[in-house]
This record gives structure tokens, C-alpha cells and sequence, in this order.
């Protein structure tokens, strides 16, 4: 199996469509996690109105030049982004020398990509290219005139795009496939979170019968009703069905129902059932417990600090076709065979599980290309991603992902509570997806402290 159980990366393909339409601002909060600020003098780029127009060598990258076009571009699009969503515009000379740190960084990364031989074809960039035009609810001929509307150049996008998927790429070689997760890793993480005191990310399913207490009432029918509460905890202490007692105990008005809240934050539940479980585990009863509305037994279903997978989530059972690019198999050829096997099953000429027994490659093929039953963050990004913009029964386009080409089909969904193993494996992830953040910030910082870069004033009038 291709796909399954493979690392989850945030450097999906889907990054590069920030590129479209201004949308560069996240590369801009990026900038202050990955950037070094240069202690040298700031260069002038792109901060004159002057040299608006006037285009400039800023800096050499290992002798490749940036020029001040390019950063103004990119200052122009980060700075159109944050007008969008009304974030705080900063000073426009400190916003262009933080662009021109990112050029520079993104500079020395493609550098090391083209020095490892990782390449990019044609294939690859259609896709990006047609998952912004599906982001954007465009059809591809609607991209290309709003690209033009907008004053871009229909090929320095699909340059830029050519550029993410290498960053990409090189990313993923030399980051994501040296990290690994050692079982210590994750009862660290596990025990830590548990461990958190912070009733802020403490999280709880709690099931509850209330023996009300009217306004009042004398001692004696306290008493009774006290008594009435202590029996429906020993029963649920004695392992009686909770769902069970609290229709026939409780007063509240979940109560016909079961009795559960449902997962809910600490800090929206009463302070009194708060303390009365935080320290207990799960499937633990407390009480009686006394209120001004009377009596409460509460049995834990559910516990989890924030961090933490939860124990319901949504599974996806999907099929897919792969084809694997060779030299005999292009990525341009894959997409058009793929596009036609689709076009196939939508006319009723074949089925995609017939067609995924003759022609996937990938371990799923014997059953009909069918992936099985899968949680979330199971698959790479780019897959999950065009999996979950899908409806049962529906198809996507043929997609391009770190193994080959896909074809998709989604056959249902449902609603399943995780095993303790499952959500073990959840937090593996997790854990994966920091490690792999920090190796990235580390391996970036690298990269740059290697590069020679040397900056250039603007020119003199």
C-alpha cells in the first residue's frame, strides 16, 4: 500500500496556492519562523517610490542574483493579503526586508534541490495549477482570465508553482524521511498532556442522573431522595447500564436520552462536576453529590487534555487507482490515462473497481482498488485532502502525489469511536508532524547558514 501509514507533511502541494491572487501573506508569518533577519545594513529594495519601476540586483545567492523586481512583487501580493483579512499592515521597509530574507531562503533551498537532482515536469505543475483553479471554484479557462484580470503572467505562475513543488520536494527529502518516533517519543507526549493540570485544555464526556430536590422540601424527603441518588450510584458503580439509570433515575433533561453531555470543555461544565471527576479515569462514577438542585452521580465516558485525539472520529472508505511514473509513464500521460478511466466510469463503461484490478499499481489493486476503512492524517496531505473535498460516490481528477498519479473515489463515511491503539498511532502522527517542524526550522537554518549571500545598495541617482 502506497499511501497508508505514510508521514503527514504540511508541505502539501496545496502550500502553492497562496501564490494566487495575494495570497502570500502566511509566507510572510512563515518568514518569522524559518528568516533570519540579516545584521547587516537592510537593503533598499522595493522601498523608494523612485525605484518602483526600476529593477536592481538586491542580493547574490551563491551568485544567483534576486533582483528588486521580485521582491516587489512579493511585497506587493503579502501586503494585498493582509488588507484582506484586515491584519495590521507593518512598516513596509521592515514587511520588503522580511520578503527578501524569504527569496533568499526559498533561493538557497531550490539551490540545494537542483544540486540533488530533484526535478519538477509539466505534469506536476497542472495539477497545482488546477487545484488553485478548484480552491477558487474556477474552471481552468475562469483561472487563466481572472490571472489575467489581475494583472499576473499566466507562466510566472506556473513558475512560482514549479518553485513550491521543489521547495516541496527537497523538503521531504531531506527532512521528512529522517525523522522518526521512537514509543518513548510518544508516552512522553502522552504523559505530558495528561499530566497538565491547565483546566483550559481539559476535556470531558461525562454522563449524569439528577435526583432533583424541590424548594423546600423537608429533611426527611432530603433523605429520601439522597437515599434514591446513593442507590442509582451503586448500581452504576456495580456496572449497571448508565444510559439505563439515568432514564430511570434521573431528572434532568438529558436524562431521557442517556444522560451524556457530550465532550465538552471543563471550563463549560459546573465546578462542582469538574472536581468531582478531573482526577478520576474513565468509566469511574462519582457521587452523590449535593447541589442546590439536588443530587448528582456523574460517570466519566470520556477524558482528554487538548492535544490529544478525541475517541470519536470520522472514517473515510475510499478507492484509488495509482499509476507510477517511469521513464515509459509520464506524469502528463498518467494524468490523461487516469482522466480517461474516469470519463469511463461516469459514461458506464467500465466499472473503477474492474478498471483498479487491471491497472493500479499499487497493493490495493487485488481488492478493487479499495483502501479500507481510514482515520484521518492516514494519508499524505495532497491525497487527504482531495479525499475529504469529496462526497460519497463522487470522483476527483486525476491527482499527482508523492507516489504517482491517483484517481479517487470516496464510497462512504461514518462516525467510530478509536481503540486505545488507534489513537496511540494518532499521537504518533502528532508527535511526527512537530519533530518533522523542527527538523524543517533547523535544516532551513542550515541551508541559509551555508549559502553565500551577499547584498547589494540600491543604485545611486
Amino acid at each position: 500500500m502506497t499511501d497508508r501509514h505514510t508521514v503527514p507533511s504540511r508541505l502539501s502541494i496545496c502550500l502553492s496556492c497562496a501564490l494566487l491572487f495575494g495570497a502570500c501573506a502566511a509566507q510572510a508569518q512563515g518568514l518569522r519562523a524559518t528568516g533570519q533577519l540579516s545584521p547587516l545594513r537592510p537593503p533598499a529594495a522595493a522601498t523608494a517610490p523612485e525605484q518602483a519601476t526600476a529593477d536592481f540586483i538586491v542580493a547574490l545567492v551563491n551568485s544567483e542574483p534576486v533582483t528588486n523586481n521580485e521582491v516587489r512583487q512579493r511585497l506587493l501580493r503579502v501586503e494585498q493579503q493582509l488588507a484582506q483579512r484586515g491584519g495590521a499592515m507593518p512598516p513596509r521597509d521592515a514587511l520588503a526586508r522580511e520578503v527578501l530574507e524569504q527569496i533568499i531562503n526559498e533561493r538557497a533551498q531550490l539551490q540545494q534541490a537542483t544540486e540533488l537532482g530533484i526535478t519538477v515536469d509539466e505534469a506536476a505543475v497542472t495539477q497545482a495549477e488546477l487545484a488553485i483553479a478548484a480552491q477558487n471554484q474556477l474552471s481552468p479557462e475562469e483561472l487563466r482570465r481572472r490571472i489575467a484580470a489581475e494583472g499576473m503572467d499566466i507562466n510566472r505562475l506556473r513558475n512560482d508553482l514549479r518553485n513550491q513543488i521543489l521547495l516541496q520536494r527537497v523538503r521531504e527529502r531531506q527532512v521528512d524521511a529522517r525523522v522518526r518516533v521512537t514509543d518513548a517519543d510518544v508516552d512522553d507526549f502522552i504523559r505530558e498532556q495528561q499530566g497538565s493540570n491547565d483546566l483550559a485544555s481539559l476535556e470531558l464526556n461525562l454522563s449524569h442522573v439528577l435526583v432533583a430536590v424541590p424548594e423546600g422540601a423537608s429533611e426527611q424527603r432530603i433523605q429520601e431522595l439522597q437515599a434514591r441518588a446513593q442507590g442509582a450510584a451503586d448500581r452504576a458503580r456495580a456496572g449497571a447500564d448508565f444510559a439505563a439509570l439515568a432514564r430511570e433515575f434521573s431528572d434532568a433533561p438529558e436524562g431521557a436520552s442517556g444522560g451524556q453531555f457530550g465532550m465538552r470543555a471543563a471550563n463549560r461544565l459546573p465546578t462542582l462536576f469538574v472536581e468531582a471527576t478531573r482526577t478520576l479515569n474513565v468509566g469511574a462514577v462519582a457521587g452523590p453529590l449535593r447541589s442546590p438542585a439536588g443530587f448528582h452521580v456523574l460517570k466519566v465516558i470520556d477524558k482528554r487534555q487538548a492535544g490529544l485525539p478525541g475517541a470519536a472520529i470520522t472514517q473515510t472508505r475510499a478507492r484509488h487507482i495509482l499509476l507510477r511514473t517511469t521513464a515509459q509513464l509520464s506524469e502528463a500521460d498518467a494524468v490523461a490515462r487516469l482522466a480517461g478511466y474516469r470519463q469511463q466510469v461516469a459514461s458506464g463503461q467500465a466499472t473503477f473497481e474492474a478498471l483498479a484490478r487491471e491497472h493500479s499499481q499499487d497493493g490495493s489493486a487485488s481488492q478493487g482498488g479499495d483502501l479500507g476503512w481510514a482515520n484521518p492524517g492516514q494519508f499524505v496531505p495532497e491525497f487527504e485532502e482531495a479525499m475529504n473535498a469529496l462526497r460519497p460516490g463522487e470522483m476527483s481528477a486525476p491527482l499527482v502525489s508523492r507516489f504517482g498519479v491517483h484517481l479517487i473515489r470516496v464510497e462512504e463515511r461514518r462516525q467510530t469511536q478509536l481503540s486505545q491503539r488507534e489513537q496511540r498511532d494518532m499521537v504518533r502522527d502528532m508527535v511526527r508532524e512537530k519533530k518533522m517542524d523542527d527538523a524543517l526550522r533547523v535544516w532551513a537554518q542550515d541551508v541559509r547558514g551555508r549559502a553565500y549571500v551577499e547584498y547589494r545598495e540600491a543604485p545611486q541617482p
